[in-house]
């Protein structure tokens, strides 16, 4: 019976019973249709009084506080409370969104107000400046802004009679604003002699700049301008809760029960004392009035809304009813006739019909009531208080038959027995009494065995077991009616239960989320007959399960409107409804049950809609069916793409270290070297994380990205030309439709999106400010205006973008699951899809938020790649078990299958579609997906000889697929960019290292050629002459991190993860001897000079062993380290070794021996070494950045001239530096492409080139070095040094005294504007924009 999956059936909201009068003010109004509209807990209602109908607004997540209606009485803005609030403005008559705005205010939004023409909406929010903003509402932007008030403000309201005017009161003043511009300026109100500064409650805009005032102690002021010029004194007896203004007048409602009817100058008309009325009661307080005409609606305190028709005013009608203030707990159904009866803490008893959506009895008692229950006959009502006694009503009359008080705590809990023979009664004193119904509730038992408060009891169908729940989450069992606790298990076997209410036992074990508290879900009730069951919790959400529910993590169907905890749930007697109450919005919701077969023949019937998908199916829990993850996008999930540093800390740390280092600064220090270097040729393609991110140009170039850098690739020439405006990762790449222009996305800590230009590289806009973490996916859409974005946080946020403007459209939270793709709709840009793990989602703007569904699709699929077709509403989107789903709107047409494993890449064609996929297989299919035109698979065996490399593999993975010029561009997970020819044959253009670190790297001693290993088991040869090719590859059995060639250049050492280590032909790659001594990773590896007599070979366990190359044996081993060895030298001689280890340390050992040697820093200058790649050392500190706690150097090379040192460090930077370093910080100039850290430099033999590679960005860099007399000026030479003091020895005295003037008035020193941002002095220096080219021509 384990099933798993959602039950079929749903629910629908059917009648919400009441209305929000406390803590709310002037929220019901008539609608065009002449229909009600207000709202209760989370939902909007618009109520048909004489049809007697409701529909609903389910766009809110949270409690509604605040309405306003639009002047032509259609539009409704509605603003709620919460963390992130948001306005939605929805039509009343189709109860859809039509714009939401959103991320302007915190806590809530307290009032809300159209202007006349209806254009602007304004808003004021519950922070602690109580914000007003207005919005372009229909685009969803913000006009203007400023601080309302340092106190609550109450209500808000435009002058209708003149144009950008507006009036705000609260606690203790009156404010009248304009509006200019985008600047909003206040003026207070002045209230001199005329009346006290008091509260002002409510106002409204009359002619010739009067304002009118509701004031706390009933006095209506009015002002004229700004000042107060008259008082109306005693308009009510207490303060004046809401004021309206209309054609005839207006109307005041107060705390005294009175309405009152002013005429257009105020004079009084009429009072209407609805105290005094038939329905009235003592007490009753106005919150809302609205007068159209001759009808006047009234909305009470206490949930009621009335009706009044003026020329009979002592007869209002009462048209809505719902409990007081004051928790809702008590919720009983009765057991034969369609009645609902709920309990609450304002101490009355409602008795209401589902059929006529009626309150039709209603009555007070001494005591809150915390539960309730029908005897099984319907007779009795049971009701259990919160004083710990009980009484039981006649239903027929409400009259009481016992009143009984046996407990201290509050009853939480009773239940008649199926026969109708006893009442248990829990209490929270941890026990449950058992009376007979017959001797006039006389006591019979006791339960006694719970360690705390009873929650819940079922009893068993022959009326002699019960189960309880407790607050502890025990799970007893009694026998009745002597109360005695069974502990045998065996003799439950058999018992069948009458009902289910408990949130504990086996059947209901799937309703628990993952780390929920016991106390989550408040209520359940199962409907044996249908196997469903309902669940009322703490979130506010209904959820309906299958029944019985075994297993975690059971799918289930969710539903929105209340917006706090819900306190209780029960099926009504025949399973026809749902009703569930709230505990602190103290409504009663009415839910029709449609149960499967209905389901279909409502499909037709538009759902409505909500943000969160109100019938979701979704799961809490993770092992939900779906099936196993392709490896790959497994890995691909979970990569976090956080950062311990990111380039924006730098600044910050800079400062903090600044102190310690300031008398360094004043010392003479280096100047940077006058030669630089250019970005030449960059090998690698990121394919291991990224898809669709390869494609031609206009100018039939390629452009693609890696690392930190944009490539644009010239297939004919084999050159490369690259934009360097990133200073990180780059994860996802977009091609305008005219194909001229790019956008990128970077990893960050506020990550930025760059858009581009293809022919001279330069940025055209740049995006900041909404993308935590990294930005994963964009897309232009078809008129190249707009542009959308994922990030990386964990709701993964999408951004639409004007991005020319750099302007923000709209946003929204995108999914907790990762999104792979996001596309446009070609043909309605206002229309999205996102497509990503275990979901699908149809998404269209609505101002300044955007409202998605689901796709509906039998089982969760994971979706890699998806397109939009040939018509407006035609999908096709990849998944990850290699089948194409066609979409129509939201709904799932077909799916066929495409290829083996997952669909990473697909394409759109005039006529056609391209897909590529895991199975290394491109495909060409025709304009609906029935026939495969054409199939390529990618191998070896068809690569045509002009390549520029190798295949490592037949049938690479394919994560990018592009058409163009004739050809099929591919780009793989192996990194290989590869160029299809329609008839077959296959041209490698670029290629890299695969996924993982690239460490090793030499360069030959005489040829310009160079030897990379790396983490993905390959050893590798490129040239780095012109031809730019992979030369060899070869697969070894381990990863390796280090590599040497003899000084004749044919051996090539290989330093493996392991421990062991290879020396192979440096031609053929193929083995001459091979060594396994250590059991950690070898981490350097280097031949001595001249002849190659001698090996060194550093390891992670702190040894370097050394080894004779003729003789093929170890012949010495340098001890004395305690920590990893990082770099080591020889010295011309070979006799003599330098080594570096992790914890920055020096040591020198003499060769072949091992022995350690202590030599004193001035000697260590005047010997002659070999190399110098060693980053530890007194002629090398200057290259020691000011922040080296949190970044290393993790490299160093000098020139054989030895004047140029390059470095390369964990923050992804070459440096070059004039040799020797000496003195801290010295100045350099830095280089910024690779995107994590540089984990090696090499000069090329004749220090023409210089190779660099970056560890997880799996790039090698081709860097040509520029010597002074060939250069210009250009973006990547910034001359600078990590303490930005002028060369020589700091400022003239007052220069540096004007320098460290702060200029705050005192007076201002309470920031009083909120300040983001990093200041200029701390920023990095940005090139200039004629700089910033970096065009490598």
């Amino acid at each position: 019976m384990a099933d798993r999956t959602a039950p079929n059936c749903h629910l629908r909201l059917e009648w919400v019973y009441g209305y929000r009068g406390h803590q709310c003010r002037n929220n019901l109004y008539y609608t065009s249709a002449k229909e009600i509209v207000y709202f209760v807990a989370g939902v909007g209602v618009v109520y048909n009084t004489r049809e007697h109908k409701q529909k609903f607004y389910l766009g809110h997540n949270d409690d509604i506080i605040s309405l306003a209606l639009h002047p032509e009485r259609v539009m409704v803005a509605t603003g709620q409370v919460g963390k992130e609030p948001y306005i939605c403005v929805w039509d009343s008559y189709t109860v859809q969104t039509v714009s939401i705005l959103k991320d302007m205010h915190t806590h809530g939004i307290a009032c809300l107000a159209f202007n006349l023409e209806g254009q602007c909406l304004v808003s004021v929010g519950l922070d602690s400046k109580n914000t007003i903003c207005v919005w372009d509402w229909r685009r969803g932007r913000v006009l203007a802004a400023a601080p309302g008030h340092t106190d609550r403000i109450f209500d808000i309201s435009w002058d209708l009679f003149q144009q950008s005017k507006l009036v705000s009161c609260g606690v203790k003043h009156i404010k009248f604003w304009s509006l200019c511009g985008n600047a909003l300026t206040p003026k207070r109100g002045v209230f001199g002699k005329t009346g006290d500064l008091q509260t002002i409650l409510c106002l409204a805009c009359a002619r010739e700049e009067i304002t009118y005032s509701g004031a706390l102690n009933g006095d209506i002021y009015v002002w004229k301008g700004i000042n107060l010029i008259r008082t109306v004194q005693g308009a009510h007896g207490s303060g004046i809760f809401s004021m309206n203004a209309c054609e005839e007048g207006f109307a005041t409602g107060g705390r005294d029960g009175c309405i009152r009817l002013w005429d257009l100058n105020f004079k009084p008309i009429t009072v209407i004392d609805l105290r005094e009325t038939d329905q009235g009661y003592k007490g009753l307080s106005v919150r809302s009035v609205c007068w159209r005409g001759d009808h006047i609606l009234i909305g009470t305190q206490d949930s009621e809304i009335f009706e009044v028709v003026v020329h009979d005013r002592t007869k209002p009608f009462l048209i809505m009813q719902g409990h007081c203030e004051g928790e809702l707990w008590a919720l009983a159904t009765h057991p034969t006739k369609p009645l609902a009866m709920t309990g609450s803490d304002d101490r009355s008893v409602r008795i209401w019909s589902l059929v006529d959506h009626a309150l039709i009895a209603r009555c007070n008692m001494e005591e809150p009531i915390r539960c309730a229950v029908f005897s099984p006959d319907g007779i009795h009502l049971a009701l259990g208080m919160k004083d710990g006694s009980f009484t039981v009503l006649r239903v027929r009359d409400m009259t009481e038959v016992v009143h009984i008080k046996d407990r201290k705590e509050a009853i939480h809990e009773l239940k008649y027995s199926p026969d109708g023979s006893y009442l248990a009664v829990g209490s929270n004193d941890n026990s449950v009494d058992i009376y007979n119904v017959m001797q006039r509730y006389k006591k019979v038992g006791e339960c006694v065995g719970s360690t705390s408060f009873i929650t819940h009891m079922d009893w068993s169908t022959d009326s002699k077991f019960l189960q309880t729940n407790d607050g502890n989450g025990r799970r007893l069992f009694y026998r009745i009616p002597s109360g005695k606790e069974v502990t045998n298990r065996e003799e439950l076997k058999l018992v069948q239960w009458s009902s289910w209410t408990c949130v504990l036992g086996p059947e209901v074990n799937g309703i628990w989320p993952k780390y929920s508290d016991i106390n989550d879900i408040n209520s359940v009730d199962a409907n044996f007959s249908n196997q469903v069951l309902i669940t009322a919790d703490d979130y506010g959400l209904v959820k309906l399960f299958r029944y019985p529910c075994i297993r975690k993590g059971a799918k289930f169907k969710k539903y929105l409107g209340h917006s706090a905890h819900i306190t209780n749930i029960r099926w009504s007697h025949d399973y026809q409804w749902v009703i569930s109450i709230g505990g602190a919005d103290h409504s009663v919701f009415q839910w029709k049950f449609v149960p499967e077969r209905k389901s279909k023949e409502t499909l037709h019937i538009a759902p409505q809609e909500t943000l969160m998908d109100s019938h979701s199916e979704e799961s809490d829990s993770d092992q939900s069916d779906v099936p196993e993850m392709d490896s790959e996008i497994e890995q691909e999930t979970q990569h976090t793409y956080r950062r311990q540093v990111y380039k924006e800390d730098l600044p910050q740390l800079k400062e903090q270290c600044k102190e310690k280092h300031r008398a360094m600064a004043m010392k003479k220090r280096e100047r940077a070297p006058a030669s630089g270097l250019r970005l030449h040729f960059i090998h690698g393609y990121r394919g291991y994380d990224c898809r669709s991110n390869l494609f031609y140009t206009q100018t039939g170039e390629i452009v693609y990205h890696v690392a930190a850098v944009g490539v644009v690739y010239n297939r004919q020439q084999n050159t490369q030309r690259f934009y360097l405006g990133h200073d990180d990762d780059i994860l996802c790449l977009a091609i305008h439709p005219v194909k001229d222009y790019v956008a990128t996305g970077q990893v960050g800590r506020d990550s930025s999106i760059h858009v581009w230009e293809t022919e001279f590289l330069k940025p055209l806009s740049v995006l900041k400010g909404f993308h935590q973490f990294g930005v994963c996916a964009l897309d232009f859409s078809a008129d190249g205006k707009r542009l959308a974005s994922v990030g990386l946080d964990e709701n993964h946020t999408i951004v639409l973008w004007e991005w020319r403007k750099g302007e923000k459209l709209s946003t929204i939270r995108g999914s907790k699951d990762k999104i792979f793709v996001i596309k446009i709709n070609p043909h309605v840009p206002d229309k999205l899809i996102t497509a990503g793990v275990k979901h699908m989602k149809f998404w269209h703007r609505a101002g300044g938020g955007m409202i998605g569904k689901k796709g509906s699709m039998g089982k969760t699929e994971t979706m890699m790649c998806a397109v939009y077709g040939w018509t407006e509403e035609m999908v096709f989107s990849g998944t990850c078990t290699g089948d194409i789903c066609i979409w129509r709107d939201m709904f799932l047409v077909k799916t066929l299958k495409a290829h083996d494993g997952p669909v990473f890449s697909m394409h759109a064609l005039e006529k056609g579609f391209v897909t590529g996929g895991k199975d290394g297989i491109v495909a060409l299919w025709d304009d609906t997906f029935e026939r495969c035109l054409k199939t390529y698979a990618i191998k070896r065996s068809v690569l045509a000889p002009g390549s520029k490399g190798l295949l490592l593999e037949d049938n690479p993975s394919i994560r990018a697929i592009s058409l163009g010029h004739g050809y099929i561009l591919v780009g793989t997970k192996n990194g290989e960019i590869l160029e299809v020819d329609k008839n077959g044959p296959i041209t490698l253009l670029v290629q890299g290292h695969m996924e993982g670190e690239v460490c090793g790297l030499a360069t030959h001693p005489h040829l310009p050629l160079c030897a990379t290993v790396s983490d993905d088991k390959t050893l590798r040869i490129w040239d780095l002459s012109p031809s730019h090719c992979m030369l060899a590859v070869r697969k070894l059995k381990k990863g390796g991190r280090c590599c040497c060639f003899s000084p004749d250049g044919k051996a090539l050492a290989v330093g493996l993860n392991d421990g062991s280590f290879l020396i192979v032909n440096a031609d053929t790659l193929e083995d001459l001897v091979s060594f396994h001594h250590r059991k950690d990773l070898i981490s350097e590896i280097r031949f001595s000079p001249v002849t190659g007599k001698y090996l060194a070979v550093a390891s992670a366990d702190s040894f370097v062993d050394i080894y004779n190359v003729m003789s093929s044996k170890r012949v010495g081993v340098c001890k004395g380290s305690m920590n990893y060895i990082t770099h080591l030298d020889w010295d011309k001689r070979g006799k003599l070794l330098q080594v570096n280890t992790s914890a920055k340390e020096q040591f020198f050992f003499e060769a072949p021996r091992g022995k350690k040697q202590t030599i004193p820093s001035t000697e260590v200058e005047k010997i002659d070494w070999s190399t110098w790649t060693c980053v530890v050392g007194s002629s090398c500190e200057g290259i020691w950045p000011v922040v080296s706690e949190v970044t290393e150097v993790t490299s160093a090379c000098l020139t054989s001239d030895k004047k140029l040192l390059a470095t390369g460090d964990d923050l992804g930077y070459v440096k070059l530096f004039k040799y020797p370093v000496k003195g801290k910080y010295a100045k350099f100039k830095r280089y910024m492409a690779h995107s994590t850290h540089v984990t090696n430099v090499r000069w090329s033999h004749d220090d023409s080139l210089l190779a660099s590679v970056g560890g997880s960005d799996t790039c090698l860099m081709i860097w040509s070095h520029e010597t002074e007399s060939c250069r210009e000026a250009r973006q990547c030479d910034s001359e600078e040094s990590d303490i930005e003091s002028e060369d020589d020895g700091g400022y003239d005295s007052d220069v540096t005294r004007e320098n460290e003037i702060i200029y705050i008035i005192k007076a201002l020193s309470t920031n009083y504007r909120p300040m983001t941002g990093v200041k200029p002095h701390l920023q990095q220096k940005e090139p200039s924009a004629d700089e910033r080219q970096g065009v490598v021509r």
